[in-house]
C-alpha cells in the first residue's frame, strides 16, 4: 500500500526528528525544522496533493496544501512517529497546542531586521486563527445584502427575524477584540484565557454603562460619528470608549500582559502560581487597559482611520493604484496584515471601509491569471497542473483565498507577475476613474470617492454584494481578472525549458500509454499495421540522415547534470544531458535543425532535427533573471540553422559579477524515445566536439 500523503510529506521534510512544531493556516502547513537543508523540495513540489513548497528564513519551510490542508495537518500529527514532536503543556496536563509549540518553537529572531520580522509574526498569528470565522461572517453579509437588494427580505430593524441573523454575522465582529486578545497572548506565551479575559472587561454591560452614567461627561465627535466620555473612578479621570471591533487594543495590551505575566512568574513561588499570577494580572494589566492602553489604542485607531479617510478623500488614486499594485509582493512575505488591521478599524471608527476595493482589484488579477494557466493547462494536456490550477481557482473565485494561486503557481513561474502586474494596475485605474465619478455614500450621508464596505470580507465573488457602488467594484474586478487572463494564455506563463519540461513529461505518458500489441494479443492485421508503421518510422531517419550524436554548444569542461547544482535538470525531467563549464563566449548550435523557441532574455534555445531529436541549450543557470542584459543573441526563432552556427555570444563575465553560474546545460528533451543517450562527462572540449551519444 502506498505511503498516505501525510508520510510522504514527513518524510520529504526530512523526517520526524527533523520537526520542531508544526502549525497551519488557512492553505498552508507551517514546519519549523532543526535543518531545513535537509528537505527534498523537488520531490514535495512533484507530490501529489501539494501545491508548492516554500522556503522561508531561518529552519522554517512552508508545504502549501490548499482547502484541505487541516485534513492533512491532523493526519501528520496522528502518525505515529510525530507522538515526540511537541511535548507537554507548562501545566502539564496534556500536549501542547499547535500554537503553542510553535510560538516556543521561533524564539530566535528572523531575517535581517529581527524585531521586524517578529513584529509581523506577531499580527499574523493574532489574525490568522480567525480567519475561518471572518469569512464565514463576511458570506453572511453578502447574502443578506444581495437578498435586501433584490427585496426578498426586507431591510427591517424592527423585525425580530432580522435582529436574529444580524445578530449571527455582528457577534464576529462585536467580540473580535476578545478573539484577537486571545491569539496575542498564545503568540506570546501567555495564558490566551488570561488575555481574553482582560479584554472582555471593557465590553461587559457594567462597564459599557459607565457612559450613561450621571457623573459621566461625554463629548460628540463629529468626523467620525462617534462620542467619547470620561468617568471618574476612585477620584482618577477614565476615557471611555466603544471597544466592539476594537483590534489595535488588544495588541498593546496584550503586549503589556506579556511583560507583566512573565515578570510575575519569575517572583511567584511556582506552586502558587495558578492563582495568583492571574489574580495580579486582571487587577494591574485590567486596570493598566481600562485607563491608558484603551484610550492609547482607540486614538491611535481613530486617527490612522481619520488620517487615511483624508487621504482618500484628496488623494483617491494613491489607494486605487498603489494598493493593488503593493498587494502581489505584500501577501507573499505576509506584510498584509496590517492592512488588514487598518480595514478593520476604518469599519470601526469610520463606520465603512475603503481598501478593500482596490485589493479586490489585485485579488482578481491573481485569479485571472490562474484561469489562464488552467487554459493553457487544459490546451497543453498537463495533468498536473490543471489540478492545481483547478483547485487553486476556486479557491480565489469562492473563497477570495490567493495563497493556493501564490505558492502553487505564481512564485513558481515568474513569468506570471510581469502579466498580473498589468491586470492589477489597469483594474485600479478602472475603479479609481470610476469610484471618482460614481463616489459612494455611506450610512451616515456622507460622501466618499471610491468603493466602500461596512463588512471585512474576502474579495470573492460570492462578497461581491458587500460593496457600495457595487457594479463599480464589478466591472473593475472584470477587468483586472481578464487583463492578467488574456496576457498569460497570449504570452504564456513559462520559460522555454519550463515549456520545454511540459512537453517532455507529456511525450513520456503517450508512450507509456501506448499499449503492447503482443500483451494485447491483437489481430494479425493489426499487428501487420503495427509493424508496418513501425518499419515506416525507421526509415524515415534514414532519409534525413540520423542524428546520432550532439555537439558541444560552447568550449569548456564536461560535467554531468548531477554536477550543475540546478536540481529540475537534475532530476532529468528535461531529458538526459550535460552541463559545460564555459572556457569561450560563442554559444554554437549543437545540431543542424529548426530553432523551436529562443527566449527572449537570450538564454535558452530549443533545436528541433529534421529526424525529429529535440535539443534544449540553457546558457548559465537562472541566468533568465538578467533580462538579456550580457547576452547577443543572433538568430530568431522558427530559424534553421546548421550545427556550428553561432546562437548567442555571452558575456560570461557579466553573468559571475551578477552571481549566477555561467555552467551551459544541454538535454535530449525527448530523451525516452530513443533506446539510450549517453553523455561524454569529464573531458575538455571544443565547441562543434560530439558530447551526446544517441542509439535509436
Amino acid at each position: 500500500m502506498a505511503d498516505s500523503l501525510a508520510a510522504q510529506i514527513i518524510a520529504a521534510i526530512g523526517g520526524h526528528e527533523n520537526v520542531r512544531s508544526l502549525t497551519h493556516c488557512a492553505t498552508r502547513l507551517r514546519f519549523e525544522l532543526v535543518d531545513a537543508s535537509k528537505v527534498d523540495q523537488n520531490s514535495l513540489e512533484h507530490m501529489q496533493g501539494v501545491l508548492g513548497a516554500v522556503p522561508q528564513s531561518g529552519d522554517r519551510f512552508q508545504v502549501v496544501i490548499g482547502g484541505g490542508v487541516a485534513t492533512v495537518y491532523e493526519n501528520i500529527m496522528h502518525l505515529p512517529e510525530m507522538a515526540s514532536v511537541g511535548g507537554t503543556s507548562a501545566s502539564g496536563d496534556g500536549q501542547k497546542s499547535n500554537a503553542d509549540v510553535k510560538a516556543e518553537a521561533r524564539s530566535k529572531a528572523r531575517g535581517k531586521v529581527a524585531w521586524l520580522d517578529s513584529f509581523f509574526e506577531y499580527l499574523a498569528d493574532s489574525f490568522r486563527p480567525i480567519l475561518g470565522v471572518l469569512l464565514g461572517a463576511s458570506i453572511i453579509i453578502a447574502l443578506v445584502n444581495l437578498l435586501i437588494s433584490l427585496d426578498v427580505i426586507p431591510n427591517d430593524e424592527a423585525s425580530a427575524g432580522w435582529v436574529f441573523v444580524k445578530a449571527i454575522w455582528k457577534g464576529v465582529f462585536y467580540f473580535l477584540p476578545i478573539m484577537v486578545a486571545y491569539n496575542a497572548a498564545k503568540k506570546l506565551k501567555v495564558d490566551p484565557w488570561l488575555g481574553g479575559a482582560i479584554m472582555a472587561i471593557l465590553m461587559t454591560p457594567q462597564f459599557t454603562g459607565l457612559m450613561d452614567a450621571k457623573t459621566t461627561t461625554c463629548v460628540e465627535n463629529a468626523a467620525l460619528g462617534t462620542k467619547s466620555c470620561t468617568a471618574s473612578i476612585f477620584g482618577l479621570p477614565m476615557a471611555l470608549s466603544d471597544y466592539s471591533g476594537n483590534v489595535f487594543v488588544p495588541l498593546l495590551m496584550a503586549a503589556v500582559l506579556a511583560l507583566v505575566y512573565h515578570g510575575l512568574k519569575r517572583i511567584i513561588p511556582e506552586s502558587v502560581q495558578l492563582v495568583f499570577v492571574p489574580f495580579f494580572c486582571l487587577i494591574i494589566v485590567g486596570a493598566l487597559t481600562a485607563f491608558i492602553i484603551g484610550p492609547i489604542g482607540v486614538w491611535v485607531g481613530n486617527g490612522l482611520g481619520v488620517g487615511l479617510a483624508w487621504m482618500n478623500t484628496h488623494a483617491p488614486f494613491i489607494f486605487a493604484i498603489i494598493i493593488p499594485m503593493l498587494y502581489p509582493f505584500l501577501v507573499p512575505l505576509g506584510l498584509h496584515w496590517p492592512l488588514n488591521a487598518l480595514m478593520l478599524m476604518n469599519i470601526q471608527t469610520l463606520g465603512y471601509d475603503f481598501i478593500q476595493g482596490p485589493m479586490g482589484v489585485w485579488n482578481f488579477a491573481c485569479f485571472g491569471a490562474t484561469a489562464g494557466v488552467l487554459f493553457l493547462a487544459v490546451r497543453d494536456k498537463d495533468k498536473d497542473m490543471r489540478q492545481t490550477a483547478l483547485g487553486a481557482l476556486a479557491a480565489g473565485l469562492l473563497g477570495g483565498v490567493s495563497e493556493p494561486s501564490l505558492y502553487g503557481i505564481h512564485l513558481r513561474y515568474k513569468l506570471i507577475y510581469k502579466r498580473m502586474l498589468v491586470g492589477c494596475g489597469l483594474g485600479g485605474v478602472v475603479i479609481a476613474i470610476l469610484g471618482w465619478l460614481f463616489p459612494s455614500v455611506t450610512a451616515a450621508g456622507q460622501t466618499v470617492h471610491g468603493v466602500t464596505t461596512t463588512a471585512f470580507a474576502f474579495t470573492s465573488l460570492l462578497t461581491i454584494p458587500v460593496f457600495n457602488q457595487m457594479w463599480v467594484y464589478a466591472v473593475s474586478i472584470a477587468v483586472s481578472f481578464l487583463t492578467s487572463f488574456l496576457l498569460i494564455i497570449t504570452f504564456d506563463y513559462r520559460t522555454p525549458e519550463q515549456k520545454a519540461e511540459v512537453l517532455a513529461r507529456k511525450s513520456a505518458n503517450q508512450k507509456d500509454a501506448v499499449p503492447s500489441v503482443e500483451a494485447k494479443g491483437a489481430a494479425p492485421a493489426a499487428a501487420t499495421a503495427t509493424a508496418a508503421a513501425a518499419a515506416t518510422k525507421t526509415e524515415a531517419p534514414a532519409a534525413a540522415a540520423a542524428t546520432d550524436e550532439v555537439n558541444a554548444p560552447v568550449a569548456g569542461h564536461v560535467i554531468s547534470l548531477d554536477e550543475t547544482g540546478d536540481p529540475v535538470f537534475a532530476s532529468r525531467a528535461l531529458g538526459e544531458g550535460v552541463g559545460i563549464q564555459p572556457a569561450d563566449s560563442t554559444v554554437v548550435a549543437p545540431v543542424s535543425g529548426v530553432l523551436q523557441t529562443v527566449a527572449e532574455t537570450g538564454h535558452a534555445f530549443g533545436i528541433k532535427t529534421d529526424d525529429g531529436v529535440e535539443v534544449l541549450v540553457h546558457v548559465g543557470i537562472d541566468t533568465v533573471k538578467m533580462n538579456g542584459e550580457g547576452f547577443d543573441v543572433k538568430v530568431k526563432a522558427n530559424e534553421h540553422v546548421n550545427a556550428g552556427d553561432t546562437l548567442v555570444v555571452v558575456d560570461f563575465d557579466k553573468v559571475k559579477e551578477a552571481g549566477y553560474s555561467t555552467t551551459t546545460l544541454m538535454t535530449v528533451l525527448n530523451t525516452v524515445a530513443f533506446a539510450s543517450v549517453t553523455p561524454k562527462t569529464g573531458v575538455d572540449v571544443k565547441a562543434g566536439e560530439s558530447v551526446i551519444d544517441i542509439q535509436r
